[in-house]
């Protein structure tokens, strides 16, 4: 079938799917509530513990070191300033490189620059939409030397101190193999789990492989606290660096005020941790429903396979399917960009993947690699409607 054709039968599916669901607009990715949801909220408020102290925060930390296995965890207001203290408990210095996909959301590199450190954009493959192992490799091998046990970009003379692996759209990047050539290079490896909360890769929870993992609970998010995030790691040294600045430096003390040194104030609230508990409690329940949606939407889209894809979890993982995603077999953005405008127009929210990040103008200055994987699949990529609610 033609361009056209699948266009005509997108829309008709996609009305049909308005009809079942008695809707007038369909949103990329909204919250679910429940009952439990207000029951928690109404105790909370009820405590009047609705800052940074109270039950609940305890309670998320252990449900989720409980479906993590992670051994420390740490609730925080957003996945952008956990990757912002994560970053800063790695000891990773100012005018140093931080590795980092281009396709990408914009908090990777933002909370690099946080610091004063220099985003470098590495490519990704497409069986992930994760960072390109081998393309890494060949790249470190020419670009790199390794000098007082520190990795040394030849060309700036700085030192390349981390990487940031980004988990995206819950599929899972080919993590231990990156983890091989961070250890091999000296280099502190985050993973960025924001959109992976119960993806499993190997029978292990993503965000859990490096010296470091994100989560983010913003409302758009599998699980939600309205806004917030979680760091975990596996490191005690890590986690009390964690603790030293993430919730404004204050000394403990009965009645005095002491700050003994610069801290953030990014302690998430008794409140949303309250929210957060109750999403937690059906985790499960809703990825099985998102995994149910793919399959719907493969099955809808089966005689388009010379046009499109539904793409479909990678090798040894079992995706918590955030976003499902329409594949184009070929590069082409105006057939790309026609498919979101129709959608759009009878008011289904499907949008492109992120601008990639080296694109932007205030980032466009920083080094990077050969992007062309990046740039091909930027013109390929359509995320479609995926609440765990929603009826397909």
């Amino acid at each position: 079938m033609n361009k056209k054709a699948f266009i005509k039968y997108l829309l008709s599916q996609f009305k049909l799917i308005k009809k079942k669901n008695k809707v007038k607009k369909i949103a990329l990715h909204e919250p679910s509530f429940s009952k439990f949801d207000e029951i928690n909220l109404k105790k909370c408020i009820k405590t009047t513990f609705v800052s940074t102290f109270g039950y609940f925060n305890e309670e998320l930390v252990k449900r989720l070191k409980i479906i993590t296995k992670s051994r420390f965890v740490l609730p925080i207001i957003n996945g952008t300033s956990a990757l912002h203290l994560s970053l800063l408990a790695l000891g990773i210095r100012q005018n140093t490189e931080v590795l980092m996909p281009s396709l990408n959301f914009i908090a990777s590199p933002n909370s690099t620059l946080y610091i004063n450190a220099i985003p470098h954009f590495v490519d990704v493959e497409e069986e992930s939409f994760g960072i390109d192992p081998q393309k890494l490799k060949d790249y470190l091998s020419k670009v790199s030397i390794i000098r007082n046990n520190k990795c040394i970009n030849k060309k700036t003379n700085r030192v390349i101190s981390a990487i940031i692996v980004v988990h995206v759209f819950g599929f899972a990047s080919k993590i231990e193999e990156l983890k091989k050539i961070a250890n091999k290079y000296k280099i502190k490896l985050i993973e960025d789990a924001s959109e992976a909360l119960g993806s499993i890769y190997k029978n292990k929870a993503l965000g859990t492989f490096g010296d470091i993992g994100t989560i983010s609970f913003n409302g758009n998010k599998i699980v939600t606290t309205g806004g917030g995030g979680a760091i975990l790691t596996n490191s005690k040294k890590i986690y009390n660096e964690i603790l030293k600045i993430y919730n404004t430096g204050k000394k403990s003390h009965r009645w005095d005020l002491i700050y003994e040194r610069k801290a953030y104030n990014y302690k998430m609230p008794n409140i949303n941790a309250a929210l957060g508990c109750s999403q937690l409690s059906n985790l499960n329940l809703r990825v099985n429903k998102k995994r149910k949606i793919f399959l719907r939407y493969k099955k809808i889209f089966k005689n388009f396979e010379k046009l499109i894809e539904i793409k479909c979890e990678p090798k040894n993982c079992k995706s918590n399917y955030w976003l499902n995603t329409i594949l184009l077999k070929k590069a082409d953005l105006k057939f790309r960009n026609n498919i979101i405008k129709k959608l759009n127009d009878i008011k289904v929210f499907a949008r492109p993947v992120w601008r990639l990040n080296h694109r932007l103008k205030y980032l466009s200055k920083y080094p990077k690699m050969n992007l062309d994987k990046s740039i091909n699949l930027e013109k390929r990529i359509i995320n479609i409607p995926s609440s765990s609610h929603l009826k397909i």
